[in-house]
């Protein structure tokens, strides 16, 4: 049982620190599909 809880305590913060690199990385959408014949936002 120790194990299991863990495993979700591991899980959880895994996906926490995953979370916020993937928010740092990625740019916003108007930034990366912006080109001279696209106006998002508009």
């Amino acid at each position: 049982m120790k194990a299991f809880i863990v495993a979700c305590v591991a899980a959880v913060i895994i996906a926490v620190v995953c979370g916020v690199v993937l928010n740092t990385v990625q740019e916003p959408v108007d930034q990366a599909f912006s080109t001279s014949a696209v106006r998002l936002g508009a």
